[in-house]
């Protein structure tokens, strides 16, 4: 009797630990068909990222920054130019910043530029990226490069961009954490009083005063984080942040998320699967905000765009 009782426990021990393995597998046949179904949903979104990225004057054809003083600035990739290019003719021509900041442009003879994609005839007055219309776009390469003005603070300057930039040419592809749809988080937005700025320092700095019109509260694992929102007058809102996973597989200085502005009821989701990282994160010809004291987080988002392994 005894012995039989042992061998029916045997053959039910054995059971048990065949289900418990046939469990397992489920399980784990499961979260594979979740990663790929996954990965096909975030396909579109990572190749519009990529494509961005290597557009005609995406962010990895940044060649140069070049800050511009009063007073006059031969600019060309011959060595005797104050302004030197990495990539262009070896002289462009000359760039005259007035004591009110307009910067003027003589472009050299002989040589066939384009102001805004038409033929340029002569000297002008260049926008920046701060007047109305945005920046003149400075043509030059049969259309390779590109060079425009920007104001950052009180310093002025020329960003240059080349289809041919070795960033792009040599491009080494985008990685992401393992992310997954519980990184697809709702929030609720607290709003500010109307006026409010917060202190923002970008990677070469400067200090500026942006608007913050409120922040964002969420959860994870039972505890609630919150980050400020930035309004730069698009249609989305902008979140600078840094977690725990940077500098250890997430670009150091942070990463930046877009989100929806909230509805009626103050709803917002934070999608950490779309954070993604700066542009400095390709070129150092980039001037990036980081992160306030405020948006640094007690947590490891593994989700989202990993550092860039060629940077």
């Amino acid at each position: 009797m005894g012995k039989g009782i042992a061998i029916a426990l045997g053959v039910a021990f054995a059971l048990a630990g065949c289900n418990k393995g046939d469990d397992g597998a489920a399980a784990r046949a499961k979260a594979a068909a979740e990663a790929k179904a996954f990965a096909a949903h975030e396909a579109p979104y990572r190749k519009e990222r990529i494509d961005g990225l290597l557009a005609p004057e995406g962010w990895t054809t940044l060649v140069g920054l070049h800050w511009l003083e009063r007073g006059s600035h031969y600019a060309g990739r011959a060595p005797n130019n104050g302004i030197h290019l990495a990539k262009g003719p070896a002289n462009l021509g000359m760039f005259d910043v007035s004591p009110k900041g307009l910067v003027r442009f003589v472009p050299a003879k002989g040589l066939a530029l384009t102001l805004d994609g038409q033929p340029l005839q002569g000297a002008i007055v260049m926008r920046t990226d701060q007047d109305e219309g945005g920046a003149s776009k400075l043509g030059f390469d049969d259309g390779k490069g590109v060079a425009t003005v920007i104001v950052r603070g009180d310093r002025t300057a020329l960003r240059v961009k080349h289809a041919d930039a070795e960033a792009r040419t040599q491009f080494a592809g985008l990685q992401w954490w393992p992310g997954g749809a519980s990184w697809v988080v709702p929030g609720k937005f607290v709003p500010h009083e109307a006026g409010r700025t917060v202190q923002i320092v970008n990677i070469i700095n400067q200090v500026e005063q942006v608007p913050n019109p409120g922040l964002v509260e969420f959860q994870r694992d039972g505890k609630t984080y919150r980050l400020e929102a930035i309004d730069e007058g698009e249609p989305t809102l902008f979140l600078v942040f840094a977690d725990r996973t940077s500098g250890h597989g997430s670009y150091p200085a942070g990463r930046y998320m877009d989100i929806a502005r909230p509805d009626a009821k103050g709803n917002v989701t934070l999608d950490f699967n779309r954070a993604y990282n700066p542009p400095c994160a390709f070129t150092a010809y980039a001037t990036c905000p980081m992160p306030p004291a405020a948006n640094r987080l007690d947590l490891a988002i593994a989700a989202g765009e990993r550092a860039y392994a060629k940077h």
